[in-house]
């Protein structure tokens, strides 16, 4: 992806963002990743398993070191959006292989990315990971008492 195709993703919609990021995890592009991210210090990562990182340095850091022998086969699916004026979340299974030393094993991570419009235009503000099951599982029928 050249440098104006990236300025015209990053100023598009937060879909476009999406495939943008996830298309530079694949290519091990760390630039690429950080451009889909706000400035700002408040921006939140949590990856499976891992600590909460907040802010570009510790978000940095903690994909560097995920990309430092390539990129990341990884591939979001089954996608649910909720969008308003200046956010948009999207609920993803993230499809993910990983080629170990005993062979490939695959895995589902379910993730939550969170975009705000920006002056900039949309760009990434949290994204938290989980593992997870192949499979969805139905929302439970909420009791009358419930408090939310």
């Amino acid at each position: 992806m050249t440098r104006s195709s990236l300025r015209a993703v990053l100023a598009g919609s937060p879909d476009e963002l999406e495939a943008a990021f996830y298309a530079a995890l694949q290519q091990g592009d760390i630039e690429r990743v950080m451009a889909c991210w706000a400035d700002e210090d408040e921006i939140v990562c949590v990856h499976p398993g891992g600590a909460r990182l907040l802010g570009p340095v510790a978000i940095r850091a903690a994909y560097t070191a995920m990309l430092e022998r390539g990129g990341l086969q990884v591939r979001p699916a089954q996608e649910v959006r909720v969008q308003a004026l200046a956010s948009s979340v999207h609920s993803v299974q993230e499809q993910v292989r990983i080629v170990l030393p005993d062979g490939v094993r695959e895995t589902v991570v379910q993730a939550t990315n969170v975009y705000h419009k920006t002056p900039k235009g949309w760009r990434l503000v949290a994204h938290h990971a989980s593992a997870a099951e192949m499979r969805d599982t139905p929302a439970p029928t909420p009791a009358a008492h419930m408090l939310h």
